[in-house]
């Protein structure tokens, strides 16, 4: 269950609470709850501020509502259970069968995992300055936004202040996969509204990144946020795992060679029990929210800390993926190869969304 499924959860519980009457009828329902991991001393899988968001509209207290809410919650299919804590956060646990739904949904979706429509009905116009930088964050922008079921115009300024093509652009005649598909359907989108207009003014890059190659290039003008200074050029070729580059795309390839492997063993992917991952599955589970926000901030280096937090998490599990020694092929090991799979998909996608390549072979 992703957490934009938990949203509707939630929301589909304060609907039942205002018809039944357990809360006031003239209460407004939002049109999303946020959904995020428990803070520290928090238990559970995920937490929500639903009740404290809606306390005043339900001329209740935080608490009051929570407890009113709870029950309507853990009733819902792939909830284990539902705890209150503190003032009124709501924690959730998860089923076991949720955490199967959940790596069966990577596996179905591939690289579009996370992909959705929170945004679809939403248009939005990019204006930027041009320059290496701002040109290669429009294209990330756009692809997260488009990922997220938006309608989405680019436009150029003219701006003689920004960091012209003497630093060196990596290629931008090649767009994410996806945003082909994307196009077709949202170019001509008949329900967008009036474009929101949204200007992206980076920091300008101070030095040459074309020596970097294009992939490189990208991660070091994506990975900070927009407003700090882009990567310098040191180690963002070194293959080791002081590159974070690097040990994204390397964990992508593992996951890819994990499966190689396991083919020759006659070992298949299926998650058929759960596995002890929790910080693996974690990441996974957190992908689609990860996107959404990337999307609604225009952040695509909330994509790159996640990749790297997905990468290392993988990178701490892919030793048990596989026998050893004369040990047998179990349903244990076919579960684990699935969830490696899961996770290189994931890895390939968001970098798919960052107009980087995940090579299979490194």
């Amino acid at each position: 269950m992703t957490p934009a499924d938990l949203s509707l959860t939630v929301l589909h519980a304060v609907r039942r609470a205002v018809g039944e009457g357990a809360l006031r009828a003239d209460t407004r329902v939002p049109e999303r709850v946020g959904i995020e991991r428990p803070r520290p001393g928090g238990s559970g899988d995920w937490a929500t501020n639903a009740a404290l968001q809606l306390a005043r509209e339900a001329g209740m207290a935080p608490l009051g509502v929570a407890q009113v809410l709870r029950p309507r919650i853990a009733e819902a299919e792939g909830i284990e259970h539902v705890e209150i804590t503190g003032p009124g956060f709501l924690n959730i646990t998860l089923a076991d069968r949720s955490r199967h739904a959940l790596v069966r949904d990577v596996l179905d979706k591939r690289e579009r995992y996370g992909h959705g429509d929170a945004l679809r009905g939403r248009a939005y116009r990019l204006v930027h300055p041009g320059g290496v930088r701002a040109t290669v964050l429009a294209e990330a922008v756009r692809a997260l936004l488009l990922a997220q079921g938006a309608h989405v115009h680019d436009e150029r300024q003219d701006d003689p202040r920004h960091d012209g093509p003497r630093h060196g652009a990596p290629r931008h005649d090649a767009r994410p996969r996806h945003d082909e598909r994307h196009d077709e359907r949202h170019d001509d989108h008949p329900h967008a509204t009036r474009p929101e207009t949204v200007t992206l003014r980076p920091l300008p890059v101070a030095h040459d990144v074309a020596a970097l190659g294009p992939d490189a290039a990208r991660w070091a003008l994506l990975r900070p946020a927009a407003h700090d200074r882009a990567l310098g050029p040191d180690g963002l070729l070194v293959q080791s795992e002081t590159n974070p580059l690097f040990t994204v795309r390397y964990a992508h390839s593992r996951a890819r060679a994990l499966l190689r492997n396991a083919a020759q063993l006659g070992i298949t992917p299926a998650y058929e029990e759960d596995v002890a991952a929790p910080r693996l599955l974690a990441a996974l589970g957190d992908h689609p929210a990860v996107l959404e926000a990337a999307a609604r901030h225009r952040a695509p280096d909330r994509v790159a800390r996640h990749l790297e937090a997905t990468a290392d998490a993988f990178l701490g599990f892919q030793h048990t993926v596989l026998p050893l020694g004369d040990e047998k092929p179990s349903a244990a090991h076919r579960s684990r190869l699935a969830l490696a799979e899961a996770a290189g998909t994931v890895l390939a996608g968001g970098l798919a969304l960052l107009g980087i390549s995940a090579p299979d072979y490194l």
